[in-house]
């Protein structure tokens, strides 16, 4: 090598040049070049072999609920797919690991522990019931997970493990409620299925018509999938409320609905406000045959504003034409771009840090502007009403003026109080969120 460098040195004229010189200048440029290739060949397996981010996603896909959870497991999705169009995290890409809990609570369980023990899931996105979420919720604080739960729920709970970007139920029921004793009637009737969600609401709605001098006339729960309510119905119009409130979840609906229309009780004699579907469940319980009747929510699809129509095209363009938006599906995408903010601003995807970095998380999101609250971990939303038309979209008849603190723990009693009554539901029902 030091003679052929020598010999090229000559034909450059550089005649004079000692052995030992060109010994050092080849051995310098070799050192170059092999620096340069290793530096290459480094920054190319940094590239290749940087592992993708997991997280899990955890919805029902089968079962009574997976028209529901279903669009909420496609918003989720999308949200992920935008970031990692836009180059993905930290230089890594997001791998949504999809489970299906198949409207059974055990399998939730199951599913979350096997996301974060074997998966080692960054974040969970999921968990549409309450009751999947309060069986889940133990699971993510003893492995130290971060559970993201995208419904409207009724509160009573605020764990440090769980970013709650539903709306709490001083953002949609007490507001919704206090509309209707102003604008409908007094006389309630309150109707659910048999879990967790509509038995806590019901209490949150029975403490505030006492207050405010409403009064509940009937109050009845149903089996989860139940397809017979026409006795239910029966003992509905017997009692001659001027309001009906349904937390019923789910396929009942469409028989609910239906029963209703075939017992002469119109919207116009007698309205159902629901604190639980929206529209995405309506594309499958025939709208026409609910319109005229109400929900409560944070989010319709037919919310203003530049950032909601793009995202609502952006949605129909990946999943169709023909989908339709409700509020949870809206939450779940959210949830994904809250988390991916905090990420970027822990530099970090451990959960602890996460948990910490998003506290305080401000997110232009499609219903607007909200934040993630420093102490409880809620998000800040307006609240809305709105009447379903026969399209199955719905008109917005009232919103708040402003976004509203969420407040989790209803004041109507304590919170000592609250828990005992979820405790005396969990036990009543063999240490279970539903009733067998």
């Amino acid at each position: 090598m030091m003679r052929r460098a020598h010999r090229a040195y000559r034909r450059m004229g550089v005649l004079n040049v000692p052995r030992a010189a060109v010994l050092v200048i080849a051995c310098a440029l070799a050192a170059v070049l092999a620096a340069g290739l290793l530096e290459a060949g480094y920054a190319g397996a940094q590239r290749v072999t940087l592992p993708p981010i997991k997280v899990g996603v955890l919805h029902s896909l089968t079962g009574s609920v997976a028209i529901a959870e279903r669009p909420i497991n496609d918003a989720t999705l999308l949200a992920i797919e935008e970031i990692n169009a836009h180059g993905g995290l930290l230089g890594r890409k997001i791998q949504p690991v999809v489970v299906d809990g198949r409207s059974d609570w055990p399998t939730f369980a199951a599913l979350a522990r096997r996301l974060l023990s074997h998966d080692r899931a960054a974040a969970i996105f999921g968990c549409y019931t309450s009751a999947s979420r309060r069986t889940v919720e133990p699971i993510i604080e003893r492995l130290h997970g971060a559970l993201f739960y995208p419904t409207f729920y009724e509160g009573m709970e605020s764990s440090p493990n769980v970013v709650y970007t539903g709306s709490a139920p001083n953002q949609f029921i007490t507001p919704a409620v206090k509309w209707f004793l102003d604008n409908r009637g007094k006389r309630f009737y309150l109707v659910g299925s048999d879990y967790v969600y509509p038995r806590s609401s019901n209490a949150i709605i029975k403490d505030q018509l006492a207050r405010l001098g409403g009064q509940v006339v009937g109050e009845a729960y149903v089996p989860l999938g139940a397809s017979d309510v026409r006795g239910l119905v029966r003992k509905i119009v017997k009692a001659r409320p001027q309001v009906i409130i349904s937390s019923i979840v789910g396929d009942t609906n469409l028989p609910f609905y239906r029963a209703l229309r075939e017992a002469g009780a119109t919207p116009q004699r007698l309205p159902v406000l629901s604190i639980v579907m929206a529209e995405a469940e309506m594309q499958f319980l025939r709208p026409a045959e609910m319109a005229g009747n109400y929900i409560a929510m944070s989010y319709f699809q037919s919310v203003g504003g530049a950032s909601n129509e793009d995202f609502v095209r952006r949605f129909k363009r990946r999943f169709g034409a023909g989908s339709v938006i409700s509020d949870p599906m809206q939450s779940a995408y959210e949830s994904v771009q809250l988390w991916a903010q905090a990420v970027r601003r822990a530099h970090n995807v451990e959960p602890s840090e996460v948990l910490k970095a998003i506290r305080g998380q401000s997110f232009d999101a499609p219903e607007g502007r909200i934040w993630v609250d420093e102490e409880n971990l809620h998000a800040w939303k307006r609240a809305r009403i709105g009447q379903i038309r026969a399209d199955g979209q719905v008109d917005i008849i009232w919103e708040s003026e402003t976004v509203l603190h969420p407040v989790p723990y209803p004041p109507s009693r304590t919170r000592r109080d609250w828990n005992g009554m979820l405790h005396d539901l969990y036990t009543g029902w063999h240490n279970s969120w539903a009733r067998p």
